[in-house]
């Protein structure tokens, strides 16, 4: 017979890459949990909040590179949550934007572990926030879409139509889209978007390695390969690029400064 699952698996998202971005409840759980499963391109310093005793697994995906798979993980949390009180999935971003905290949660559900989420700061609000550029502004239009630009190899075809997303929105965030930017590129100036439209490149974003880009969406393609851009990057298409306001965001990174909140 199954051990019964007495523990509570704690979705929570990690913000954007700054550690100081993290929650109040976040650094709580972050110091008290018996367990910690976590991702790719975390801060070290959030994963060093955990006590000596904590039971750390790396679960990471990283295109071309060999992964954990889902089913694992999934599988992970549920044995952890039978030995630990407390199990901690640290996502970066927020873990229901295009993290697959729904389908984690789900899975939990229907094996018997209660679930808890804690929301994150995500990256297509922090990154652009970072450079200056608002992803709302009254002069700019009134819709904003978060879109992602890396869909699952087995879907047979893509859900997401850039032709009627280039007519139906005001600004586009595109998280994972750096690797089909020129597809992407083509099918918005294909669906009405003009090549002009201004446009946003931003690797890394919140971190100390953070640079980006402000070019038109005509160029942006060539401007990713020649710039050598890489992941993790957001990218921002839309009039709200012009309305970029320079010099206003804080240092990224701050890794120097320990986090020392409460306990």
């Amino acid at each position: 017979m199954d051990k019964v699952v007495n523990g509570t698996v704690y979705l929570v998202g990690a913000g954007p890459g700054d550690p100081e971005l993290l929650t109040l409840k976040a650094h709580r759980l972050l110091l008290h949990c018996g367990a910690l499963v976590y991702d790719s391109l975390l801060p070290q310093q959030l994963v060093n909040l955990t006590s000596n005793n904590c039971e750390r697994h790396f679960v990471g995906k990283k295109r071309g590179c060999h992964s954990v798979p889902q089913s694992s993980t999934n599988e992970i949390l549920v044995e952890l949550a039978k030995r630990h009180k407390c199990v901690v999935r640290l996502k970066g971003g927020d873990p229901f934007v295009f993290g697959r905290g729904g389908e984690e949660a789900a899975y939990l559900r229907q094996c018997g572990v209660e679930v808890k989420i804690v929301p994150g700061i995500t990256s297509g609000i922090a990154a652009p926030a970072y450079v200056g550029i608002p992803v709302t502004h009254r002069l700019a239009g009134s819709s904003v879409t978060f879109v992602t630009g890396h869909e699952e190899v087995e879907k047979r075809h893509s859900t997401v139509n850039w032709r009627s997303l280039a007519n139906s929105t005001d600004s586009l965030i595109i998280y994972m889209g750096l690797h089909n930017i020129r597809h992407i590129g083509e099918e918005l100036i294909g669906g009405g978007l003009l090549y002009s439209t201004p446009a946003a490149v931003i690797q890394q974003g919140t971190t100390e390695a953070q640079r980006y880009f402000v070019t038109v969406l005509g160029k942006l393609a060539d401007l990713t390969e020649t710039e050598h851009i890489l992941a993790p990057s957001i990218i921002v298409i839309g009039k709200i690029v012009a309305f970029q306001v320079e010099d206003c965001a804080p240092t990224p990174g701050m890794a120097d400064i320990p986090i020392m909140l409460y306990e």
